[in-house]
């Protein structure tokens, strides 16, 4: 064979020398073409993805996580719709000096006006905001709103909800009497009341609408939630509701009477954002933060004309209920021995 070539290679003539250099030529371009492609496939897979937001790479990229790979400590949003008046401004100063220990986000909803129910577009914008916000989760957003459900807008994972209430009457005379000579967190500031000095009781009597029943109407409507009948003084359907929510949608409800046992049921349960809220909450002077001025107690013959009210016996009848809840669970985080905690565990776990 090697004989062979030696005898051949004499005879070729130029022409055939370049018909096999470009056969040469030709297939190394081939071959490093091939190569190339292969190098560059990558590149051109993230530049489409870059460029067209709605393809599949994207799309895979952008989707919430699944439940095999959510995180939950570090996806956790509380959403504290709180009451005015029941002692939130105590609670969420905690948080603040907290949740750079803590690491955690607090954000404050200021809707215009003081308004209590937002808009059908607010509604959207702020599901998205508070499911979408990656950033600031963890995260206690915190505000005066009323309830709002997050599955009618599907979402899959909703902030998980907690609030305070407090004794009605006691609610209204706190409020009544902080219009008028505001508290102790902002002392400098004149509220829009100043100078009133007519007392609750008179303002009873006189048949003011400051001190009408009416106004005892918020408890309900807040954790009713955006519905226009949650927000008619008096309505049965409300109640209903208001108690439908709070057991269902909230995952914690305490009383302002009981604001430690409220601290520490959160911190046994979600210590990813209310680790060490018992300890600053009774070492610090944030527990008795917004204490009003000047309250003079009402007398034996207001409080009697007040609970007479239906709207007084209505916001009552859900304080007694959500007590009722709170107690519950309370009993329940203990062993029968009331001095444990309460375990579980797994056990018969078939097959071996």
């Amino acid at each position: 064979m090697y004989k062979m070539l030696r005898k051949m290679l004499p005879i070729m003539r130029p022409v055939h020398w370049l018909i096999v250099a470009v056969i040469c030529i030709v297939t190394c371009y081939w071959l490093l073409e091939i190569r190339l492609e292969h190098a560059f496939k990558p590149l051109t897979q993230l530049a489409n993805r870059d460029r067209d937001p709605h393809s599949e790479h994207t799309a895979i990229h952008h989707v919430a996580p699944t439940l095999d790979n959510f995180n939950y400590e570090e996806q956790l949003v509380v959403l504290y719709n709180r009451v005015p008046k029941t002692g939130s401004t105590s609670f969420v100063n905690i948080a603040y000096d907290l949740c750079k220990l803590n690491r955690y986000h607090v954000l404050h909803i200021n809707v215009t006006s003081n308004m209590h129910v937002l808009s059908l577009p607010n509604q959207i914008s702020f599901v998205r905001n508070v499911t979408k916000w990656h950033e600031m989760k963890p995260a206690l957003y915190h505000g005066h709103m009323a309830f709002l459900d997050f599955s009618k807008f599907q979402i899959a994972h909703k902030p998980i909800y907690i609030n305070l209430v407090r004794k009605p009457l006691d609610r209204l005379v706190s409020y009544y009497y902080f219009l008028r000579y505001g508290d102790n967190y902002r002392p400098n500031l004149v509220r829009k009341k100043a100078g009133n000095k007519i007392t609750f009781d008179e303002c009873v009597v006189q048949k003011q609408p400051d001190c009408d029943p009416k106004n005892m109407w918020m408890q309900i409507p807040f954790f009713c939630g955006h519905a226009a009948e949650c927000w008619e003084p008096g309505s049965d359907w409300a109640l209903k509701q208001a108690k439908r929510n709070l057991v269902n949608e909230y995952f914690l409800v305490g009383v302002t009477e009981q604001m430690y046992e409220f601290v520490d049921i959160l911190e046994r349960s979600l210590p990813r954002i209310f680790l060490g809220f018992r300890e600053h909450y009774q070492n610090s002077n944030k527990s008795h933060l917004r204490v009003t001025s000047s309250k003079i107690p009402p007398s034996e013959a207001t409080i009697e004309a007040i609970q007479r009210s239906k709207i007084w016996q209505m916001e009552n009848d859900l304080y007694e209920f959500a007590l009722e809840q709170f107690e519950f669970t309370k009993k329940k985080l203990m062993q029968p021995d009331n001095k444990h905690l309460q375990q579980f565990m797994y056990e018969k776990i078939r097959p071996k």
